[in-house]
C-alpha cells in the first residue's frame, strides 16, 4: 500500500510526559523517515510547529493521573477520545498515544468498539529477549485487574495471532504465568486455565501451542513466545522488568566511572553493549497494542521520546497493513 493510498495515523499530540513537543517531533520523522500520513490530535494552539501536518482540534486533555472510564466520559472533546472517533470514522487507519493507559484503552474500547465475541480487549507488550531475534509477547499488561480462566483462554489465542502477524511465528509457543511448571501449582485461576489451555481446543483458530506452565525468569528467554496471565500480574511483572533494567544498566554505566581502570573498561566494552542498551530501550519497541478493539490501538510508555513514536507508528501501519484486526476477528468467532 502507497502513502497516498493509506489513511494516516491518529497521533494524541496530548499524551505522554513530553507531550507535546516530543510527540509532533516523532510524527513529523514518522512522514519523513517512513512516508506514512499522519494526522495529529490535540489543541492546535499548543501545537505550533507541526511542520504542515493537519491537526484534528480537541480541546481537552486527559492527565496521566485522572481516572480513565471517567474521564473518557465526561471528556468528549480530549485528544485520546478524537483519536479514535477518527479510526472509528475512516479518517484514520490507527491511533498512538503515549498518554493515559487506562483512558487510552477506554476511549478506543467506547469508540471503536469490541470485536464480537472479545470478552475484554488486552494488552500485548513485547518483552526483549536478550541474545534472541524475537521478543516475548506478554498480555495482559494492565488492561484486566481481575479475570476468568475464558478470558485467559482468549487471550492466548489473541496472543498467538498477534505473534503470528507481528513476528511471523507460524505457530507461537504459548505458556501460562506461574510460580512453578507443574499443572498443580498457581492460583485457583491459573489451575482452571491450565486445564483449558491444556485440552487444546483453543489452539484451531489462532495456530498456536500450548507448552504450559511457564515462570517469570522464562519470560525474558527463546522459550516461550506468548505468555499469558492477569492484567494485574502482569502490569507488575512489566513494571518490574522495566525497573530491574534500568537499574542494571545504571550500574553497569556507574561502574565504568569509578577508577582509571573501569574508565578504560568502559571504553572498550560500551560498544559491544550499545547493541544490547539499544535492545533493551524501551523507546525502540513501538509500544504495546491493545488487542480486542475494532481497530489498531497503540500503546506506548509515557515517557516517550520522538523515537518511540516513530516506532509506534511503524508498528501501527504493519499491523493495519497484515489486517490484524481481521485476523483477531476471525480468530474469536462469536459463540
Amino acid at each position: 500500500m502507497t502513502a497516498a493510498e493509506r489513511l494516516p495515523v491518529a497521533i494524541d499530540a496530548m499524551g505522554g510526559d513530553k507531550a507535546p513537543s516530543e510527540i509532533v517531533a516523532g510524527a513529523i520523522r514518522a512522514r519523513d523517515e517512513l512516508g506514512v500520513p499522519v494526522v495529529l490530535v490535540g489543541r492546535p494552539d499548543e501545537l505550533t510547529d507541526t511542520d504542515g501536518i493537519d491537526v484534528i482540534p480537541a480541546s481537552e486533555v486527559i492527565a496521566m493521573d485522572a481516572d480513565p472510564g471517567k474521564s473518557v466520559r465526561t471528556m468528549k472533546d480530549s485528544s485520546l477520545v478524537r483519536a479514535a472517533e477518527a479510526v472509528r470514522d475512516g479518517k484514520a487507519c490507527a491511533m498512538v498515544s503515549a498518554g493515559n493507559t487506562g483512558a487510552t484503552m477506554a476511549s478506543a474500547l467506547l469508540r471503536m468498539k469490541r470485536i464480537p465475541g472479545v470478552f475484554r480487549p488486552a494488552i500485548a507488550t513485547p518483552i526483549p529477549c536478550p541474545g534472541a531475534d524475537l521478543p516475548t509477547v506478554l498480555l495482559d499488561a494492565g488492561a484486566n485487574a481481575e479475570c476468568s480462566a475464558d478470558w485467559l483462554v482468549q487471550f492466548a489465542q489473541m496472543g498467538a495471532t498477534f505473534a503470528r502477524h507481528r513476528y511471523g511465528i507460524e505457530s507461537p509457543r504459548v505458556g501460562l504465568l506461574s510460580i512453578g511448571e507443574e499443572p498443580t501449582k498457581g492460583s485457583p485461576l491459573v489451575k482452571e486455565t491450565h486445564k483449558l489451555l491444556a485440552e487444546g481446543s483453543w489452539t484451531a483458530s489462532c495456530g498456536g501451542t500450548f507448552i504450559g506452565n511457564v515462570e517469570g525468569r522464562d519470560i525474558m528467554s527463546s522459550d516461550v513466545d506468548v505468555v499469558v496471565t492477569d492484567g494485574f500480574t502482569g502490569n507488575v511483572v512489566l513494571k518490574t522488568l522495566e525497573g530491574g533494567m534500568r537499574s542494571l544498566v545504571n550500574a553497569i554505566l556507574g561502574t565504568f566511572n569509578t577508577n582509571d581502570e573501569t574508565k578504560a573498561a568502559g571504553d572498550v566494552l560500551f560498544p559491544a553493549l550499545l547493541p544490547l542498551y539499544a535492545q533493551l530501550d524501551p523507546n525502540n519497541t513501538g509500544g504495546a497494542m491493545l488487542l480486542g478493539t475494532n481497530g489498531v490501538c497503540i500503546i506506548s510508555h509515557g515517557s516517550s521520546n520522538d523515537t518511540a513514536i516513530v516506532n509506534a507508528v511503524k508498528v501501527a501501519t504493519e499491523m493495519v497493513d497484515a489486517g490484524l484486526v481481521d485476523a483477531l476477528a476471525q480468530t474469536i468467532r462469536p459463540a
